[in-house]
């Protein structure tokens, strides 16, 4: 809706710091960025309904992946757990209507097997099965956030140096900070200067 009414999306962010910057330039380009707002409006409005759900999660799947891989290209923490989230559930609803969506992939059609073929009754192995691989994929997108980069540039300068506070990287860590939030450099820029300074 804050596309929609053509409000700048997550205000609070600098337009110094990587997800700010594009989101900053994405507000400007006029009726683009509406147009997404109201893409988005409407594949919710199809996945809350039971009969156009399959219909929603296709037009939701490249909207959110493209989200994902921005979060995850800018590390930007609002969306770094969630995002990733979401496009396994899109995939899990994908998969789940396979048997509609068949007809439409441009694969050779193979005959219903017993693996895709949906049983007359189900065994409660499949439940336990299932969202125990959620639970695990839940946990494995929870360490990636928290152990898989050296370095995050948060969102706010403050959120940002407490990583580095009383630290052997305190110094250096500061001037990424900085490198992000004040001068406004890329992220590629400022992890290359960090990762030479912690080379010397």
């Amino acid at each position: 809706m804050i596309k929609v009414l053509d409000e700048r999306f997550a205000s609070g962010l600098s337009p110094l710091h990587p997800m700010g910057a594009y989101l900053e330039a994405l507000h400007h380009t006029g009726y683009y960025y509406t147009f997404i707002g109201i893409a988005q409006i409407i594949a919710a409005v199809l996945l809350l309904i039971p009969r156009t759900v399959v219909l929603g999660a296709v037009l939701y799947f490249p909207i959110i992946l493209n989200i994902c891989i921005l979060s995850l290209a800018v590390r930007f923490e609002g969306s770094y757990v969630t995002s990733p989230l979401m496009v396994l559930a899109n995939l899990y609803i994908l998969i789940w209507y396979y048997d509609r969506l068949k007809f439409i992939l441009p694969f050779k059609q193979f005959p219903d097997s017993d693996i895709l073929k949906k049983p007359e009754k189900y065994n409660n192995k499949f439940p336990f099965l299932f969202f125990t691989g959620v639970a695990v994929t839940f946990g494995i997108v929870i360490l990636v956030f928290l152990y898989g980069n050296e370095v995050m540039p948060r969102n706010a300068l403050a959120d940002c140096k407490k990583q580095f506070s009383a630290t052997e990287k305190e110094s250096i860590g500061f001037k990424f900070c900085e490198c992000i939030h004040i001068k406004g450099n890329t992220l590629t820029n400022c992890l290359e200067e960090y990762k030479a300074d912690s080379l010397r």
